[in-house]
Protein backbone atom coordinates (compact mmCIF):
# COMPACT_ATOMS: atom_id res chain seq x y z
CA UNK A 1 0.00 0.00 0.00
CA UNK A 2 1.64 3.67 -0.35
CA UNK A 3 0.19 6.92 0.62
CA UNK A 4 -1.74 9.20 -2.13
CA UNK A 5 -0.78 13.09 -1.27
CA UNK A 6 -2.67 15.55 -2.99
CA UNK A 7 -4.05 19.21 -2.17
CA UNK A 8 -7.65 19.13 -2.36
CA UNK A 9 -9.21 22.77 -3.03
CA UNK A 10 -12.41 23.74 -0.46
CA UNK A 11 -12.77 26.53 -2.08
CA UNK A 12 -13.43 24.85 -5.56
CA UNK A 13 -16.89 24.76 -6.52
CA UNK A 14 -16.11 20.84 -7.65
CA UNK A 15 -17.19 18.80 -5.03
CA UNK A 16 -13.90 17.20 -3.19
CA UNK A 17 -15.21 13.69 -3.87
CA UNK A 18 -15.29 14.50 -7.28
CA UNK A 19 -11.28 16.40 -6.90
CA UNK A 20 -10.11 13.24 -5.16
CA UNK A 21 -11.91 10.19 -8.31
CA UNK A 22 -10.18 12.64 -10.93
CA UNK A 23 -7.17 12.70 -9.65
CA UNK A 24 -7.10 8.95 -9.05
CA UNK A 25 -8.41 8.13 -12.37
CA UNK A 26 -5.48 10.25 -13.82
CA UNK A 27 -3.07 8.65 -12.13
CA UNK A 28 -4.24 5.26 -12.95
CA UNK A 29 -4.45 5.73 -16.28
CA UNK A 30 -0.77 7.71 -16.65
CA UNK A 31 0.53 4.77 -14.95
CA UNK A 32 1.93 6.48 -11.36
CA UNK A 33 -0.28 4.43 -9.60
CA UNK A 34 0.01 0.66 -11.24
CA UNK A 35 -2.85 -2.17 -11.79
CA UNK A 36 -2.44 -4.43 -8.76
CA UNK A 37 -1.99 -1.28 -6.20
CA UNK A 38 -3.66 -1.63 -2.87
CA UNK A 39 -5.44 1.95 -2.13
CA UNK A 40 -4.87 3.34 1.38
CA UNK A 41 -7.92 1.88 3.31
CA UNK A 42 -10.97 5.15 3.64
CA UNK A 43 -10.36 5.60 7.11
CA UNK A 44 -6.87 6.03 6.59
CA UNK A 45 -6.85 8.20 3.56
CA UNK A 46 -9.75 10.34 5.40
CA UNK A 47 -7.23 11.54 7.90
CA UNK A 48 -4.42 11.83 5.99
CA UNK A 49 -6.05 14.36 3.61
CA UNK A 50 -7.83 15.80 6.37
CA UNK A 51 -11.36 15.02 4.36
CA UNK A 52 -14.56 13.24 5.45
CA UNK A 53 -14.79 9.40 5.21
CA UNK A 54 -18.33 10.30 3.04
CA UNK A 55 -15.99 11.50 0.96
CA UNK A 56 -13.48 9.18 0.10
CA UNK A 57 -16.08 6.23 -0.21
CA UNK A 58 -17.73 8.12 -2.44
CA UNK A 59 -15.12 8.53 -4.75
CA UNK A 60 -13.95 4.88 -4.17
CA UNK A 61 -17.43 3.73 -5.26
CA UNK A 62 -17.16 5.60 -8.22
CA UNK A 63 -13.83 3.98 -9.12
CA UNK A 64 -15.36 0.64 -8.66
CA UNK A 65 -18.19 1.62 -10.74
CA UNK A 66 -16.17 2.60 -13.48
CA UNK A 67 -14.03 -0.23 -13.41
CA UNK A 68 -10.50 1.29 -12.00
CA UNK A 69 -10.68 -0.35 -8.47
CA UNK A 70 -11.77 -3.65 -7.28
CA UNK A 71 -12.90 -4.73 -3.61
CA UNK A 72 -11.79 -7.84 -2.66
CA UNK A 73 -13.86 -9.09 0.54
CA UNK A 74 -11.46 -7.78 4.14
CA UNK A 75 -8.58 -7.20 1.99
CA UNK A 76 -9.43 -3.54 0.82
CA UNK A 77 -8.83 -1.82 -2.57
CA UNK A 78 -6.61 -2.87 -5.47
CA UNK A 79 -6.64 -1.20 -8.78
CA UNK A 80 -7.95 -3.49 -11.89
CA UNK A 81 -5.53 -4.77 -14.38
CA UNK A 82 -6.58 -2.66 -17.69
CA UNK A 83 -6.23 -3.87 -20.71
CA UNK A 84 -3.76 -1.18 -22.75
CA UNK A 85 -5.62 1.39 -24.66
CA UNK A 86 -5.82 -0.10 -28.55
CA UNK A 87 -5.28 2.24 -31.21
CA UNK A 88 -8.66 2.19 -32.26
CA UNK A 89 -9.43 4.60 -29.59
CA UNK A 90 -7.11 7.26 -30.97
CA UNK A 91 -7.74 9.91 -33.36
CA UNK A 92 -6.40 9.22 -36.92
CA UNK A 93 -3.87 11.69 -38.28
CA UNK A 94 -4.47 14.67 -39.71
CA UNK A 95 -1.88 16.61 -41.00
CA UNK A 96 1.98 16.37 -39.81
CA UNK A 97 2.94 18.53 -37.15
CA UNK A 98 -0.38 18.67 -35.32
CA UNK A 99 -1.07 15.46 -33.54
CA UNK A 100 1.40 17.37 -30.85
CA UNK A 101 -0.99 20.20 -31.26
CA UNK A 102 -4.30 18.56 -30.57
CA UNK A 103 -2.29 16.37 -27.20
CA UNK A 104 -1.86 19.85 -25.46
CA UNK A 105 -3.67 20.64 -22.62
CA UNK A 106 -5.41 23.75 -23.68
CA UNK A 107 -7.94 25.37 -21.05
CA UNK A 108 -11.91 25.12 -22.64
CA UNK A 109 -11.77 21.36 -24.70
CA UNK A 110 -14.58 21.27 -27.27
CA UNK A 111 -14.46 17.62 -27.54
CA UNK A 112 -17.45 15.86 -28.63
CA UNK A 113 -16.81 12.91 -26.37
CA UNK A 114 -17.31 14.57 -23.42
CA UNK A 115 -20.44 14.79 -21.48
CA UNK A 116 -22.10 16.52 -18.08
CA UNK A 117 -20.29 14.68 -15.46
CA UNK A 118 -21.55 16.76 -13.03
CA UNK A 119 -24.92 16.30 -13.41
CA UNK A 120 -24.62 12.35 -13.09
CA UNK A 121 -25.90 11.02 -9.99
CA UNK A 122 -23.42 9.75 -7.98
CA UNK A 123 -25.47 8.94 -5.18
CA UNK A 124 -28.34 7.09 -6.43
CA UNK A 125 -26.08 4.90 -8.93
CA UNK A 126 -23.93 4.22 -5.84
CA UNK A 127 -27.20 3.33 -4.09
CA UNK A 128 -28.27 1.30 -6.97
CA UNK A 129 -25.03 -0.70 -7.05
CA UNK A 130 -24.72 -1.48 -3.33
CA UNK A 131 -28.14 -2.62 -3.39
CA UNK A 132 -27.15 -4.70 -6.45
CA UNK A 133 -24.26 -6.27 -4.27
CA UNK A 134 -26.62 -7.06 -1.19
CA UNK A 135 -28.79 -8.53 -3.26
CA UNK A 136 -26.89 -10.50 -4.98
CA UNK A 137 -23.97 -10.97 -3.53
CA UNK A 138 -23.26 -14.82 -4.88
CA UNK A 139 -24.64 -14.37 -8.52
CA UNK A 140 -22.26 -11.48 -8.52
CA UNK A 141 -18.86 -13.87 -8.59
CA UNK A 142 -20.12 -16.08 -11.33
CA UNK A 143 -20.39 -16.03 -15.36
CA UNK A 144 -23.25 -14.21 -16.67
CA UNK A 145 -25.36 -14.34 -19.33
CA UNK A 146 -22.82 -14.22 -22.70
CA UNK A 147 -25.63 -12.36 -24.74
CA UNK A 148 -26.55 -9.61 -21.60
CA UNK A 149 -28.01 -9.77 -18.13
CA UNK A 150 -31.94 -10.87 -18.86
CA UNK A 151 -33.06 -8.59 -16.97
CA UNK A 152 -31.58 -5.41 -18.45
CA UNK A 153 -32.44 -6.47 -21.93
CA UNK A 154 -35.80 -6.28 -21.20
CA UNK A 155 -35.73 -2.82 -19.50
CA UNK A 156 -34.04 -1.67 -22.69
CA UNK A 157 -36.30 -3.40 -24.80
CA UNK A 158 -39.41 -1.36 -22.83
CA UNK A 159 -37.30 1.78 -23.39
CA UNK A 160 -36.47 1.66 -26.64
CA UNK A 161 -39.95 0.87 -27.89
CA UNK A 162 -41.52 4.18 -25.65
CA UNK A 163 -38.48 5.81 -26.36
CA UNK A 164 -37.32 5.21 -30.38
CA UNK A 165 -40.07 3.19 -31.54
CA UNK A 166 -38.16 0.07 -31.69
CA UNK A 167 -40.06 -3.56 -31.60
CA UNK A 168 -38.06 -5.78 -30.21
CA UNK A 169 -38.00 -8.50 -27.28
CA UNK A 170 -35.11 -9.57 -24.85
CA UNK A 171 -33.94 -12.40 -26.94
CA UNK A 172 -33.14 -9.98 -29.67
CA UNK A 173 -30.88 -7.57 -27.64
CA UNK A 174 -27.16 -8.38 -27.21
CA UNK A 175 -25.18 -6.45 -24.56
CA UNK A 176 -21.55 -5.11 -25.16
CA UNK A 177 -19.03 -3.16 -24.80
CA UNK A 178 -19.89 -0.11 -27.79
CA UNK A 179 -20.28 0.39 -31.49
CA UNK A 180 -16.47 -1.11 -32.42
CA UNK A 181 -17.59 -4.54 -30.67
CA UNK A 182 -20.57 -4.83 -32.29
CA UNK A 183 -18.88 -4.07 -35.77
CA UNK A 184 -16.57 -6.79 -35.21
CA UNK A 185 -19.65 -9.59 -34.21
CA UNK A 186 -21.48 -8.25 -37.20
CA UNK A 187 -18.65 -9.20 -39.73
CA UNK A 188 -18.75 -12.76 -37.84
CA UNK A 189 -22.41 -12.82 -38.02
CA UNK A 190 -23.12 -11.47 -41.58
CA UNK A 191 -20.06 -13.29 -43.27
CA UNK A 192 -16.76 -12.33 -44.91
CA UNK A 193 -18.47 -11.51 -48.42
CA UNK A 194 -20.30 -8.73 -47.75
CA UNK A 195 -19.32 -5.08 -48.58
CA UNK A 196 -20.04 -2.61 -45.84
CA UNK A 197 -20.97 1.17 -47.19
CA UNK A 198 -20.02 3.51 -45.01
CA UNK A 199 -21.34 7.41 -44.83
CA UNK A 200 -18.46 9.68 -46.35
CA UNK A 201 -17.93 11.87 -44.36
CA UNK A 202 -18.32 9.10 -41.19
CA UNK A 203 -17.80 7.56 -38.15
CA UNK A 204 -13.73 6.94 -38.54
CA UNK A 205 -13.59 3.97 -35.69
CA UNK A 206 -16.13 1.97 -37.75
CA UNK A 207 -14.06 2.64 -40.77
CA UNK A 208 -10.69 1.71 -38.74
CA UNK A 209 -12.33 -1.91 -37.21
CA UNK A 210 -13.57 -3.10 -41.09
CA UNK A 211 -10.11 -2.19 -42.25
CA UNK A 212 -8.01 -3.69 -39.99
CA UNK A 213 -10.43 -7.35 -40.17
CA UNK A 214 -10.09 -7.38 -44.33
CA UNK A 215 -13.34 -6.11 -45.25
CA UNK A 216 -14.55 -4.66 -47.98
CA UNK A 217 -15.72 -1.45 -47.57
CA UNK A 218 -17.82 1.37 -50.39
CA UNK A 219 -17.68 4.73 -49.32
CA UNK A 220 -21.17 6.72 -49.88
CA UNK A 221 -21.46 10.59 -50.37
CA UNK A 222 -24.04 12.47 -48.85
CA UNK A 223 -26.72 14.88 -49.66
CA UNK A 224 -28.81 17.11 -48.16
CA UNK A 225 -30.89 13.64 -46.61
CA UNK A 226 -28.03 11.75 -45.64
CA UNK A 227 -26.56 8.74 -47.40
CA UNK A 228 -27.21 8.97 -51.23
CA UNK A 229 -29.16 5.90 -52.39
CA UNK A 230 -28.47 6.41 -56.00
CA UNK A 231 -24.62 6.27 -55.04
CA UNK A 232 -25.27 3.09 -52.95
CA UNK A 233 -27.34 1.14 -55.40
CA UNK A 234 -24.47 1.81 -58.09
CA UNK A 235 -21.66 0.24 -55.12
CA UNK A 236 -21.32 -3.56 -54.70
CA UNK A 237 -22.36 -2.16 -50.85
CA UNK A 238 -24.95 -4.87 -49.32
CA UNK A 239 -24.57 -3.75 -45.99
CA UNK A 240 -25.12 0.22 -45.21
CA UNK A 241 -23.47 1.72 -42.19
CA UNK A 242 -26.07 5.02 -41.30
CA UNK A 243 -26.57 7.32 -38.64
CA UNK A 244 -30.17 9.00 -39.46
CA UNK A 245 -30.75 10.39 -35.98
CA UNK A 246 -27.98 12.50 -36.08
CA UNK A 247 -25.34 11.73 -38.73
CA UNK A 248 -21.62 11.71 -37.52
CA UNK A 249 -20.00 14.35 -38.31
CA UNK A 250 -22.50 16.63 -40.24
CA UNK A 251 -25.27 16.20 -37.51
CA UNK A 252 -27.67 15.96 -40.31
CA UNK A 253 -30.97 14.66 -39.34
CA UNK A 254 -32.26 11.54 -42.41
CA UNK A 255 -35.87 12.22 -43.50
CA UNK A 256 -38.50 9.99 -43.23
CA UNK A 257 -38.72 9.63 -47.03
CA UNK A 258 -35.01 8.69 -47.24
CA UNK A 259 -35.70 5.90 -44.68
CA UNK A 260 -38.30 4.56 -47.24
CA UNK A 261 -35.58 4.63 -49.72
CA UNK A 262 -33.04 2.57 -47.79
CA UNK A 263 -35.54 0.02 -46.90
CA UNK A 264 -36.69 -0.44 -49.86
CA UNK A 265 -33.15 -1.04 -50.82
CA UNK A 266 -32.03 -3.27 -48.38
CA UNK A 267 -35.30 -5.46 -49.12
CA UNK A 268 -34.29 -5.26 -52.84
CA UNK A 269 -30.94 -5.84 -52.52
CA UNK A 270 -31.25 -8.84 -49.57
CA UNK A 271 -28.89 -6.54 -47.38
CA UNK A 272 -29.06 -5.53 -43.89
CA UNK A 273 -28.92 -1.50 -42.55
CA UNK A 274 -27.09 -1.31 -39.70
CA UNK A 275 -28.66 2.01 -37.93
CA UNK A 276 -26.18 3.39 -35.16
CA UNK A 277 -28.84 5.81 -33.54
CA UNK A 278 -25.55 8.14 -32.85
CA UNK A 279 -26.89 10.77 -30.24
CA UNK A 280 -30.37 9.98 -30.66
CA UNK A 281 -31.75 10.69 -27.09
CA UNK A 282 -30.94 14.49 -27.98
CA UNK A 283 -33.46 16.47 -29.99
CA UNK A 284 -33.60 20.43 -29.68
CA UNK A 285 -35.99 20.62 -32.26
CA UNK A 286 -38.41 19.23 -34.81
CA UNK A 287 -40.70 16.57 -34.06
CA UNK A 288 -39.18 12.78 -33.30
CA UNK A 289 -38.46 10.69 -36.62
CA UNK A 290 -39.34 7.29 -35.64
CA UNK A 291 -36.27 4.85 -35.94
CA UNK A 292 -35.18 2.67 -38.88
CA UNK A 293 -35.89 -0.23 -36.87
CA UNK A 294 -39.35 0.36 -36.03
CA UNK A 295 -40.44 1.38 -40.05
CA UNK A 296 -38.55 -2.57 -40.56
CA UNK A 297 -41.32 -4.71 -41.53
CA UNK A 298 -38.82 -7.25 -43.41
CA UNK A 299 -36.27 -7.88 -40.81
CA UNK A 300 -33.46 -5.75 -42.54
CA UNK A 301 -32.22 -3.25 -39.46
CA UNK A 302 -29.74 -3.80 -37.32
CA UNK A 303 -30.09 -1.18 -34.28
CA UNK A 304 -27.34 0.26 -32.65
CA UNK A 305 -27.13 2.21 -29.15
CA UNK A 306 -25.33 3.18 -26.14
CA UNK A 307 -25.87 4.74 -22.89
CA UNK A 308 -21.93 6.48 -23.40
CA UNK A 309 -23.93 10.28 -24.22
CA UNK A 310 -27.01 9.43 -21.89
CA UNK A 311 -25.05 8.38 -18.54
CA UNK A 312 -21.24 8.66 -18.95
CA UNK A 313 -18.62 6.64 -21.43
CA UNK A 314 -16.62 5.17 -18.75
CA UNK A 315 -19.79 2.71 -17.82
CA UNK A 316 -19.05 1.31 -21.79
CA UNK A 317 -22.85 -0.26 -22.55
CA UNK A 318 -24.06 -0.71 -25.48
CA UNK A 319 -26.70 -2.87 -27.22
CA UNK A 320 -27.15 -4.37 -30.46
CA UNK A 321 -30.93 -5.55 -31.64
CA UNK A 322 -30.86 -7.88 -34.05
CA UNK A 323 -33.86 -9.28 -36.73
CA UNK A 324 -35.07 -12.60 -35.73
CA UNK A 325 -33.28 -14.65 -38.37
CA UNK A 326 -29.66 -12.81 -37.06
CA UNK A 327 -30.58 -13.69 -33.63
CA UNK A 328 -31.02 -17.14 -33.92
CA UNK A 329 -28.10 -17.01 -36.20
CA UNK A 330 -26.08 -15.29 -33.31
CA UNK A 331 -27.27 -18.11 -30.89
CA UNK A 332 -25.82 -21.02 -33.29
CA UNK A 333 -22.24 -19.42 -33.71
CA UNK A 334 -21.72 -16.77 -31.45
CA UNK A 335 -22.86 -17.59 -28.06
CA UNK A 336 -19.51 -19.14 -27.00
CA UNK A 337 -18.25 -15.52 -26.83
CA UNK A 338 -17.89 -13.99 -23.57
CA UNK A 339 -19.95 -10.78 -22.40
CA UNK A 340 -17.45 -7.97 -22.45
CA UNK A 341 -19.94 -6.01 -19.65
CA UNK A 342 -19.26 -6.42 -16.20
CA UNK A 343 -22.11 -8.44 -14.57
CA UNK A 344 -22.04 -5.81 -11.92
CA UNK A 345 -22.20 -3.21 -13.64
CA UNK A 346 -25.52 -4.64 -16.14
CA UNK A 347 -27.38 -5.25 -12.91
CA UNK A 348 -27.15 -1.15 -11.45
CA UNK A 349 -28.08 -0.02 -14.62
CA UNK A 350 -31.11 -3.03 -14.78
CA UNK A 351 -31.75 -1.26 -11.22
CA UNK A 352 -31.52 1.84 -12.15
CA UNK A 353 -34.00 1.99 -15.05
CA UNK A 354 -36.03 -0.35 -13.12
CA UNK A 355 -36.72 2.05 -10.15
CA UNK A 356 -37.46 5.05 -12.55
CA UNK A 357 -33.94 6.58 -12.59
CA UNK A 358 -33.01 6.05 -16.00
CA UNK A 359 -35.89 7.84 -17.27
CA UNK A 360 -35.67 10.87 -14.63
CA UNK A 361 -32.07 11.19 -15.22
CA UNK A 362 -32.63 11.24 -19.06
CA UNK A 363 -35.30 14.19 -18.68
CA UNK A 364 -32.69 16.12 -16.95
CA UNK A 365 -29.89 15.81 -19.44
CA UNK A 366 -32.20 16.41 -22.03
CA UNK A 367 -33.14 20.02 -20.28
CA UNK A 368 -29.17 20.19 -19.55
CA UNK A 369 -28.58 19.79 -23.19
CA UNK A 370 -31.24 21.86 -24.83
CA UNK A 371 -29.92 24.74 -22.88
CA UNK A 372 -26.33 24.52 -23.48
CA UNK A 373 -27.30 24.33 -27.32
CA UNK A 374 -29.38 27.41 -27.26
CA UNK A 375 -26.48 29.28 -25.21
CA UNK A 376 -23.70 28.01 -27.66
CA UNK A 377 -25.48 29.31 -30.65
CA UNK A 378 -26.86 32.59 -29.08
CA UNK A 379 -22.60 32.82 -28.65
CA UNK A 380 -21.59 31.82 -32.06
CA UNK A 381 -23.93 34.40 -32.87
CA UNK A 382 -23.36 37.47 -30.94
CA UNK A 383 -19.38 36.73 -31.74
CA UNK A 384 -20.03 36.12 -35.66
CA UNK A 385 -22.61 37.62 -36.26
CA UNK A 386 -23.60 35.31 -39.46
CA UNK A 387 -19.62 35.05 -40.43
CA UNK A 388 -19.57 31.12 -39.91
CA UNK A 389 -21.78 28.33 -41.42
CA UNK A 390 -23.74 26.51 -38.40
CA UNK A 391 -24.23 22.95 -39.13
CA UNK A 392 -26.11 20.24 -37.20
CA UNK A 393 -27.40 22.17 -33.95
CA UNK A 394 -31.12 20.08 -34.00
CA UNK A 395 -29.72 17.52 -32.43
CA UNK A 396 -26.94 15.80 -30.64
CA UNK A 397 -23.99 17.15 -28.71
CA UNK A 398 -21.69 18.97 -30.71
CA UNK A 399 -22.32 21.38 -34.05
CA UNK A 400 -19.96 21.92 -37.10
CA UNK A 401 -18.66 25.53 -37.72
CA UNK A 402 -17.29 26.27 -41.49
CA UNK A 403 -15.24 29.26 -41.02
CA UNK A 404 -15.05 31.29 -44.32
CA UNK A 405 -11.72 33.57 -43.19
CA UNK A 406 -9.37 31.68 -45.66
CA UNK A 407 -7.86 29.89 -43.46
CA UNK A 408 -7.16 26.12 -43.68
CA UNK A 409 -8.20 23.22 -40.85
CA UNK A 410 -5.21 23.08 -39.08
CA UNK A 411 -4.38 26.71 -38.86
CA UNK A 412 -8.05 27.33 -37.58
CA UNK A 413 -6.84 25.00 -35.21
CA UNK A 414 -3.78 26.29 -34.16
CA UNK A 415 -5.23 29.72 -33.99
CA UNK A 416 -7.31 28.37 -31.63
CA UNK A 417 -4.64 27.18 -29.35
CA UNK A 418 -2.44 29.83 -29.33
CA UNK A 419 -5.84 31.55 -27.24
CA UNK A 420 -6.24 28.66 -25.06
CA UNK A 421 -9.08 27.22 -26.67
CA UNK A 422 -9.13 23.33 -28.08
CA UNK A 423 -11.34 22.59 -31.10
CA UNK A 424 -11.29 19.33 -33.20
CA UNK A 425 -10.94 18.57 -37.24
CA UNK A 426 -13.70 17.12 -39.33
CA UNK A 427 -11.05 15.89 -42.26
CA UNK A 428 -10.38 12.42 -40.29
CA UNK A 429 -14.03 11.94 -40.70
CA UNK A 430 -13.62 11.97 -45.05
CA UNK A 431 -12.03 9.58 -47.33
CA UNK A 432 -10.77 12.38 -49.58
CA UNK A 433 -10.12 16.03 -49.27
CA UNK A 434 -12.61 18.31 -48.25
CA UNK A 435 -13.56 21.30 -49.91
CA UNK A 436 -13.93 23.86 -46.99
CA UNK A 437 -12.12 23.45 -43.55
CA UNK A 438 -14.86 22.75 -40.95
CA UNK A 439 -14.26 22.61 -37.24
CA UNK A 440 -15.90 20.58 -34.70
CA UNK A 441 -17.18 21.65 -31.58
CA UNK A 442 -18.73 19.85 -28.50
CA UNK A 443 -20.50 21.70 -26.07
CA UNK A 444 -21.90 18.48 -23.50
CA UNK A 445 -18.91 18.75 -20.94
CA UNK A 446 -18.80 22.16 -20.66
CA UNK A 447 -20.13 24.34 -18.77
CA UNK A 448 -22.56 27.64 -19.98
CA UNK A 449 -19.80 29.88 -18.97
CA UNK A 450 -16.95 27.62 -20.56
CA UNK A 451 -18.97 27.79 -23.65
CA UNK A 452 -19.78 31.38 -23.77
CA UNK A 453 -16.10 32.19 -22.86
CA UNK A 454 -14.71 29.66 -25.55
CA UNK A 455 -16.54 31.00 -28.50
CA UNK A 456 -15.23 34.39 -27.49
CA UNK A 457 -11.68 33.72 -27.77
CA UNK A 458 -12.50 31.76 -30.84
CA UNK A 459 -13.48 34.93 -32.16
CA UNK A 460 -10.88 36.87 -31.01
CA UNK A 461 -8.70 34.19 -32.85
CA UNK A 462 -10.66 33.51 -36.00
CA UNK A 463 -11.43 37.17 -36.84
Amino acid sequence: MFEITLTLDKTNKEALYVQLYKYLIKEIQNGHIKAGMKLPSKRKLALHLGIGLNTVDTAYQQLMAEGYVESQLRKGYYVADLEPISALNEPLPVTEGMMGLLNERNEIDYNHGRVDVDSFPHAVWKKCLNNTLYLQEREMFMSGDPQGEWGLRAEVSSYLFQSRGVRCGADQIIIGAGTQYFIHLLRLLLGNERVFGLEDPGFHRVREVLRLEGADTAFIPLDESGMSVDYLKESAADVAYVTPSHQFPSGMIMPITRRVELLNWAVEKKGYIIEDDYDGEFRHAGKPIPSLQGLDTNGRVIYLGTFSKSLIPSIRVGFMVLPMELSCRFQQKLIGYKQTVSRLIQETLCLFMKNGHWERHLNKMRTIYRKKNKVLLNALEESFHGRVNIIGEKSGLHVLLNVKNGSSEAELIQRAASVGVKVHPTSVYHSKNMKDPTILIGYGGLTEREIEAGIRLLKKAWL
